[in-house]
């Protein structure tokens, strides 16, 4: 089965994806910003990520265009509750930078397992 990796500042966010993702059968690792997500994609490389937009350390923007430049084949899922700025900006941005799917927080089950699913060609 495909690994996803879920990136989110918000622990209760990557509890909540995991759970979900994993009993789909996916096996999963994630980080809480992009710096780390890196170093574990190093490791221990993911089919496809989940990311936020509004993160601390490492914005999720700069982690999408960090992703492309290294990891070309990784497919992406933007998702974002916004920040200064309605999410909707945000998740524009996003899709420039080859985001396959974006998605506003609190993201539905139903649509994100959809894109989960055809991304990774089942």
């Amino acid at each position: 089965m495909a690994r996803i990796m879920i990136i989110d500042d918000e622990k209760d966010i990557r509890i909540m994806l995991r759970e979900m993702l994993e009993q789909e059968g996916f096996e999963i690792t994630d980080a809480c910003g992009g710096k780390e997500a890196i170093q574990i994609q190093l490791q221990t490389p993911a089919d496809l990520m989940i990311t936020d937009i509004i993160m601390p350390d490492m914005e999720g923007i700069e982690t999408i265009f960090e992703f492309r430049q290294r990891f070309p084949k990784v497919k992406i899922i933007a998702i974002s509750g916004g920040g200064i700025v309605k999410p909707e900006a945000y998740l524009d941005m996003a899709k420039s930078f080859g985001v396959s799917y974006t998605f506003r927080k609190p993201v539905e089950r139903k649509e994100l397992l959809g894109a989960v699913y055809e991304l990774l060609g089942h």
